[in-house]
């Protein structure tokens, strides 16, 4: 019997769009008297708030997002505060960045206000080359909204993504089909997206630097030492990520976590690790309009056991005074006398309209 030939697909041709610091770069558009300057756009310091943009001037001194309000003025005692963040404003902007992206595919999976995925394998201009439609998107943004954007250009989703943040701010890089797997090679591990500081630490305390070194490992070995994460990074040192851009991507929680560098023993510190990821999740709600009823903890402790409680409140919340003082009384039902925690996390669910209906929230960030 003859053999069947399979198809063999297209090559795809991916590009990650990353707005530059860009609550701050519309402040900064917005009001002249702050460009140059070193501003914060987030909570007051105190507020207990969290930073959620810093303009580049900031960055100089060591300013990030995420970072707690009192840390950055530490930083940066000239910093200027924006607060509270304009959504409302910074939402129009982003509508006005995908109506640029719409001229060219409707392949787009935005990643938050500022960030997004879009797939031009067939361009709806007919263009044909990526860096060609990348360099188009980036001078309409610059000319028609007064922003700047940074680009990576490649074949899959996670090469994309690590080129478009390369050479910030106002960049553009390329990593062509035949350079992938040496650019992955090259990588060192603590720039690969979603390695944080910890696991970073713990790969290079394993002699493990670069994705080459990750490449000499067996899936097996990687997925021992990483979990299933591990068959992930098994992939994508070698180039192969087959991930699809998801235009309707859905979102049924906001959350945020961190794994901290020495193991969290004192409950006033747990309490501060609350505060500040109970803001960064307020931030995230207020981004995208929504509010939950149901909050939740999640713990790993220096063990690596895990655990996770909820609370379902009766009525849907977006305020980081409420998220807080739940997941603090959650941690509390814990013992925590002999606690050694590694990871905190705090997540918010169940989303619900304005007349308190459920509703499944889809990702609409533009």
């Amino acid at each position: 019997m003859p053999r069947t030939l399979q198809p063999v697909m297209a090559q795809r041709k991916i590009i990650h769009i990353d707005m530059d610091a860009f609550y701050a770069s519309v402040e900064q558009r917005d009001n002249p008297e702050l460009k140059g300057k070193a501003i914060a756009v987030g909570g007051l310091p105190e507020n207990r708030g969290v930073v959620a943009t810093a303009s580049y001037e900031a960055r100089k001194f060591g300013v990030r997002s995420a970072m707690p309000s009192k840390r950055a003025v530490q930083l940066c005692p000239d910093l200027i505060f924006i607060a509270p963040p304009r959504f409302a404003v910074y939402k129009t902007v982003s509508r006005q960045v995908r109506e640029i992206f719409h001229r060219y595919t409707d392949l787009i999976e935005p990643l938050s206000l500022d960030e997004a995925y879009l797939d031009v394998t067939e361009d709806k201009q007919q263009i044909g080359s990526a860096i060609g439609i990348a360099k188009q998107i980036k001078a309409a943004i610059r000319d028609e909204l007064q922003l700047t954007a940074s680009a990576g250009v490649s074949i899959n989703k996670f090469v994309a993504k690590i080129a478009s943040d390369m050479n910030k701010p106002d960049g553009l890089t390329f990593i062509p089909p035949d350079k992938v797997e040496e650019f992955m090679e090259s990588l060192p591990v603590n720039k690969f997206h979603g390695v944080g500081k910890v696991t970073a630490e713990k790969m290079n305390g394993l002699n493990l630097f670069t994705g080459a070194d990750l490449k000499r490992l067996s899936e097996v070995e990687l997925v021992r030492l990483f979990g299933k994460q591990g068959s992930f990074y098994h992939k994508i040192v070698r180039g192969i990520d087959d991930r699809p851009v998801e235009p309707n991507r859905e979102t049924k929680s906001i959350s945020a976590e961190d794994t901290f560098l020495n193991d969290l023993d004192n409950p006033v510190e747990m309490k501060e690790q609350l505060d500040r990821l109970a803001a960064i999740v307020t931030n995230r709600l207020q981004q995208y309009e929504l509010k939950g009823k149901t909050i939740t903890l999640k713990i790993r402790y220096s063990d690596f056991k895990q655990l996770t409680r909820s609370q379902t409140l009766p009525a849907a919340v977006s305020d980081q005074e409420t998220i807080a003082a739940t997941v603090l009384q959650l941690l509390l039902k814990t013992d925590i006398q002999e606690a050694k925690i590694r990871l905190l996390g705090v997540g918010v669910s169940n989303f619900a309209d304005e007349s308190g209906h459920a509703e499944t929230a889809q990702l609409r960030l533009f």
